[in-house]
C-alpha cells in the first residue's frame, strides 16, 4: 500500500504489534529470522504463514520504475518457500533510517504473485519527507528489511460476484493490482473486472504493461480505463479525475446486489467517492452513493 498511513486496517492491532516489535527486537533486529516458518499441507514452507512472522529478508534487486517509484525484490528464507499470504494481504515492515533512534513501522502490499516461491516484490513510491520510503529507496542489494507480520485485508472468495469495479488513484494501485492478479491468475475464478485508474501524469501510470497484457489475455473479463490530472502536452489520454461524469461514461453502476466496488487512493479521491461527514458540517454524499451503490457494496482498502 505504499506506506499509506490514513487507510491502514486494524490500526489497534498494528499499533500493539509495532510496540511489541520495537520493544523486543533491540539488538537482535538484524537476525535472519526469529521463528521458523509454518508449512502448507503439502509441506511447502510459508514465510508469513503464522503471525507475527518476525523475519528479515534480503534485498535481491532494486529496479527504478519511474521518477519516484522502485520495484524491490526480497528473497524468502528458503528457495521453495511461498509467502503464505491470502488474497488480499499486506506486510508490516520495520526499518531504522539513518539518524532515527525509533524504528519506523509501515505496511506495504506485495505485487508479486502470492503463491510464487522464493521471493516477494514491493512497489514503493518515494515521498520527499517519507522516512520509510526514503530508507527503502536507499537500500542496495544484499541489505535486509525486517518484516513483522502479515495484515489480512479483504478476504476474496472466487466467483462470489460476477463483476467487480476497482477504483485506484496513484499509489493506491498496489492492493488493487494484487486483487486483479489473484483473480485473473486463478483458472477457477471467472469474475469480470473493470479497472479505473487515476494518476497525475503519464509517467505515473504504474503497471500499465501488466494491465495491457491482462486485457489481451482476458478481453471479455478485464478492461482498464485511465484518467490523468496533468497529462503531458499533446497526450491523447483523457484529462481529469475519477469523477461522477467519467464513471457514468464508463457505465459504472451497481448491477443489483450482486456486485462490489473496491477503492484505494489519496484522501481527496476517496472523500470524493465516499462522501464526507464532519461534526462541523452536514454530511455530503459521495459519488458512489450518487451512482446507486450502498455502503455494503463498497470496500475501502
Amino acid at each position: 500500500m505504499f506506506a499509506r498511513q490514513s487507510l491502514i486496517p486494524q490500526r489497534g492491532s498494528i499499533a500493539m504489534t509495532a510496540s511489541i516489535a520495537a520493544a523486543g527486537i533491540g539488538g537482535t533486529y538484524c537476525l535472519y529470522a526469529f521463528f521458523t516458518s509454518s508449512k502448507s499441507a503439502a509441506g511447502t514452507p510459508l514465510t508469513f504463514g503464522r503471525s507475527p512472522s518476525f523475519v528479515s529478508l534480503c534485498l535481491e534487486s532494486s529496479e527504478v520504475v519511474n521518477h519516484n517509484t522502485k520495484r524491490l525484490r526480497f528473497v524468502l528464507p528458503e528457495s521453495n518457500a511461498c509467502t503464505g499470504l491470502s488474497l488480499t494481504s499486506s506486510l508490516l515492515t520495520l526499518s531504522r533510517p539513518q539518524g532515527h533512534f525509533i524504528p519506523v513501522i509501515r505496511p506495504y502490499t506485495p505485487i508479486s504473485e502470492l503463491d510464487k516461491p522464493g521471493y516477494i516484490e514491493l512497489l514503493v513510491k518515494h515521498y520527499p519527507n517519507g522516512k520509510a520510503s526514503s530508507y527503502l529507496h536507499s537500500m542496495t542489494p544484499g541489505e535486509s528489511l525486517f518484516f513483522i507480520t502479515a495484515l489480512k485485508g479483504y478476504q476474496w472468495t472466487p466467483n462470489k460476484y460476477p463483476h467487480i469495479t476497482l477504483l485506484a488513484g496513484g499509489a493506491g494501485i498496489t492492493p488493487i493490482y494484487q486483487l486483479i492478479q489473484g483473480i485473473l491468475n486463478n483458472p477457477q475464478d471467472k469474475t469480470a473486472i473493470t479497472l479505473v485508474f487515476g494518476v497525475n501524469s503519464d509517467a505515473d501510470l504504474l503497471l500499465k504493461d501488466k494491465f495491457s497484457d491482462y486485457e489481451r489475455k482476458f478481453p471479455t473479463r478485464f478492461r482498464a480505463h485511465y484518467v490523468f490530472s496533468n497529462p503531458i502536452e499533446g497526450s491523447p489520454l483523457p484529462k481529469g479525475y475519477i469523477s461522477k461524469d467519467f464513471l457514468q461514461k464508463l457505465n459504472v453502476k451497481p448491477e443489483g446486489n450482486d456486485t462490489r466496488v473496491f477503492l484505494c487512493g489519496p484522501p481527496a479521491m476517496e472523500a470524493s467517492l465516499l462522501g464526507t461527514k464532519s461534526w462541523r458540517d452536514s454530511s455530503k454524499s459521495g459519488i458512489l452513493e450518487e451512482l446507486g451503490y450502498t455502503k455494503d457494496q463498497i470496500h475501502q482498502f
